[in-house]
């Protein structure tokens, strides 16, 4: 039985929501770490993400003095 995605283990700020959570972990992304290597275009073309958890998730990673890749 395949793992549900929304049940994976991950670090993300629980502000962005489930949908955009689920989006993240099913596009592969378990960490906000993971998120450096892909850009904001990257991460606003999954179904159920958007403008305002890209907002959240580019804070969180500010944060940690790290950013989306260019």
């Amino acid at each position: 039985m395949a793992e549900n995605p929304s049940n994976t283990e991950h670090d993300f700020p629980s502000t962005i929501g489930k949908p955009a959570q689920r989006a993240l972990l099913a596009a592969g992304y378990q960490r906000l770490q993971d998120l450096t290597s892909a850009t904001e275009q990257d991460l606003l073309k999954l179904h159920g993400f958007g403008p305002k958890a890209l907002r959240i998730l580019r804070e969180a990673l500010a944060a940690q003095g790290k950013s989306f890749k260019s």
